[in-house]
């Protein structure tokens, strides 16, 4: 049986993929892998102020619950997902990675990945 560290794993050798990181809603990483200096535990702090603030927003647009979003900067992209009450997941790509596969792929086993933890 799949672990939640394999999953990690795999979403890490996906093409473009800088960082994967599963987050508590307390801000602590419950698993990582990142690459190139990036800091999983500093990600994971800012994480869920994130998505606090993503669920007010779409409160105030009447969208509902926040499930995911791809956030853009400048040196690349950062999909985030709500995986239940208790754990979220951010992934880091390059900038000129294709996430669509990754965003069908998170919501198609969003709740098995729940599952594991």
């Amino acid at each position: 049986m799949a672990t939640i560290r394999d999953v990690v794993e795999a979403l890490s050798r996906r093409s473009g993929v800088e960082a994967v990181v599963v987050v508590g809603r307390d801000g602590l990483p419950i698993d990582s892998r990142a690459a190139n200096g990036l800091d999983p535990e500093g990600v994971a702090a800012l994480l869920p102020s994130v998505i606090n603030a993503m669920t007010q927003l779409g409160d105030a647009a009447a969208r509902g619950e926040f499930g995911t979003g791809v956030l853009e900067f400048g040196r690349g992209l950062a999909v985030v997902t709500v995986l239940n009450a208790d754990a979220l997941l951010i992934v880091l790509v390059q900038p000129a990675t294709n996430v669509g596969g990754l965003l069908f792929d998170l919501r198609r086993h969003r709740s098995a990945i729940a599952g594991l933890l």
